[in-house]
């Protein structure tokens, strides 16, 4: 029956934070008009509409708000199957110039080479002296290097196979592990550039299974209007350096550009407007290990772009050369020697981790792989509000409902549980808001199932205070004892229900993971809310009246 003061502040002032925070959800469309104006004038610069829109909503107070989900907003649902064959062959057919170079080179030894068909993922070569076969193996080998994953420490990429006179080089299973998952981290950070590039908030843009893609947007017109978009490609360019500097209003002067640095914020680079070789040169891009076996970035052109790089690389060997993406420079390695065969590496202060997003970033100038959709659905805003009213409706009744059992059942130590309620209500959507989730339908069912299970707790501290009175405690007693001998059976319950919803969330996907997010945070404050809230309230209450008797 004793709380101390800190306990009581601190208590009162999470409430207090609870509601301040899920206040402005309460103002939806005045917050987010605040919020999309902000976020425009950092972009574009102040109108008077964005002006107006910006002073809907107070800016000391807090602004975030709920993200809306594909189903209560409207949008396109897309399920994408990535091709990771189409990125098999571009391996061997950039892989095969190299190899002929190579044989080439010994062609005393092995005599005319030719490459004959093969499957996807192989590449067979005939060689005219059977004899040579051996010196062609080792030759090719020699084209193979370790494979940088953590599944794959001390496997090579290419496997090196003969047989009579004919040669042939395939991925190795970890190599090709190591593609997919390299190829699909590479088409989510396309689109996700892609989609970004419109405007729409908290796209669901995420891996499904081995090579699929979900893509949910809401706020988009049709699932037409997003394949479209996700099919623009983005703009790749390797420019020569003029000078870099830290001031962004210098003239880059006649036939120059001043881009800023993606990785150096404050820091810009002048560039020669016209590029050397585009990303529609580049063949491939991956994490390797450079001579010193620290990790680097290799790159490989196709024979046009290698020619082109070649020939620049031989005539500016310690120049600085640009490597530019959509508008930015992502790197601006310098040219430590002329790289005639069309492949390269970049090397730097990289851990294996920053040369891989490197990697995924030289590639995110064009889809790596083709995409097949599975599933395409639009769902209009009609239907998506229609969404957000029933979802109120069911809170609202489920609310309502609950008071009414809550009042009747245990009169005003009822009520004092319906306040913790709704403070819980208050609490569940300040979280979703400061952690920037997306409500879905089943989140909201979420919420309303939240609504039932949190006063189970009361129930239970409010039968044993009962039971307690039955045997001829004091009111203080009573109470003392109920909140005490029902907390095991409210921690039982919780823990089960907390064990359940992380089975939800890791095991299942998309609507479920919703469910048990917002389930999760409901099952944590209705907790905190229906054992230290109402108890608070009642033992406030009991110090100010100093009831004789009470009935529960």
């Amino acid at each position: 029956m004793q709380f101390s003061l800190w306990k009581r502040i601190l208590i009162w002032g999470i409430c207090l934070l609870a509601v301040i925070y899920a206040l402005p959800n309460a103002f939806y469309p005045r917050v987010e008009k605040h919020n999309d104006a902000i976020t425009r004038i950092e972009k574009t610069g102040e109108t008077p509409e964005l002006a107006a829109d910006r002073a809907l909503w107070p800016n000391w107070a807090p602004s975030k708000i709920v993200n809306l989900g594909l189903d209560l907003r409207g949008g396109a649902h897309l399920l994408a199957e990535v091709q990771v064959a189409d990125v098999y062959k571009a391996r061997m057919n950039s892989l095969w110039p190299e190899l002929r170079k190579g044989l080439s080179a010994e062609r005393a030894t092995v005599g005319g080479v030719r490459r004959v068909p093969a499957p996807d993922g192989e590449l067979r070569v005939q060689i005219e002296k059977p004899e040579g076969l051996a010196k062609a193996m080792e030759v090719a080998q020699g084209l193979t290097s370790p494979v940088i994953s953590l599944t794959g420490v001390g496997q090579r990429d290419y496997a090196v196979a003969g047989d009579g006179n004919t040669l042939s080089m395939t991925m190795s299973d970890a190599e090709r592990a190591a593609t997919d998952d390299r190829t699909i981290q590479q088409s989510l950070e396309i689109i996700r550039r892609r989609v970004d590039e419109v405007g729409t908030r908290e796209p669901t843009i995420q891996r499904e299974g081995t090579n699929r893609i979900l893509i949910q947007v809401p706020g988009i017109g049709s699932a037409a209007e997003l394949k479209s978009l996700i099919g623009t490609t983005a703009k790749l360019t390797f420019q020569p350096v003029v000078s870099r500097t830290t001031n962004g209003t210098d003239l880059p002067g006649a036939g120059n550009v001043l881009l800023p640095s993606l990785e150096e914020p404050g820091v810009f680079y002048v560039l020669e407007d016209a590029p050397v070789v585009t990303g529609e040169d580049l063949v491939d891009a991956r994490p390797e290990f450079d001579q010193s076996g620290q990790p680097s970035v290799g790159f490989r052109f196709d024979p046009s772009g290698a020619r082109r790089f070649g020939d620049y690389t031989a005539e500016n060997v310690g120049q600085l050369f640009a490597i530019v993406l959509d508008g930015k420079v992502i790197s601006a390695p310098r040219i430590n020697s002329a790289i005639p065969g069309g492949s390269g590496i970049i090397t730097g202060h990289f851990t294996v981790e920053s040369s891989t997003n490197l990697a995924v970033l030289l590639r995110a100038g064009a889809l790596p792989a083709g995409m097949t959709f599975l599933e395409e659905r639009t769902i209009g805003p009609e239907l998506g509000q229609d969404s957000i009213d029933a979802g109120k409706l069911a809170a609202t009744v489920g609310y309502v409902a609950v008071a009414v059992f809550m009042i009747a059942s245990y009169g005003f130590f009822g009520t004092l549980a319906v306040i913790a309620l709704a403070l819980n209500i208050a609490m569940i959507f300040a979280v979703l808001s400061l952690i920037g989730a997306t409500l879905t339908l089943p989140g909201i069912a979420g919420i309303v199932l939240t609504m039932g299970m949190a006063v189970d707790a009361n129930v239970l501290i409010y039968e044993r205070i009962r039971e307690e009175l039955r045997r001829g405690n004091g009111p203080a007693r009573a109470i003392e004892i109920g909140y005490e001998k029902a907390m095991s059976a409210i921690t039982d319950s919780n823990m089960t229900a907390l064990i359940s919803t992380a089975i939800l969330f890791f095991l299942g996907a998309g609507p479920v993971k919703g469910f048990a997010v917002t389930l999760t945070i409901g099952v944590i404050t209705s907790v905190f809310s229906a054992v230290l809230v109402t108890r608070l309230l009642v033992t406030t209450w009991f110090a100010w009246r100093r009831p004789k008797t009470i009935v529960v």
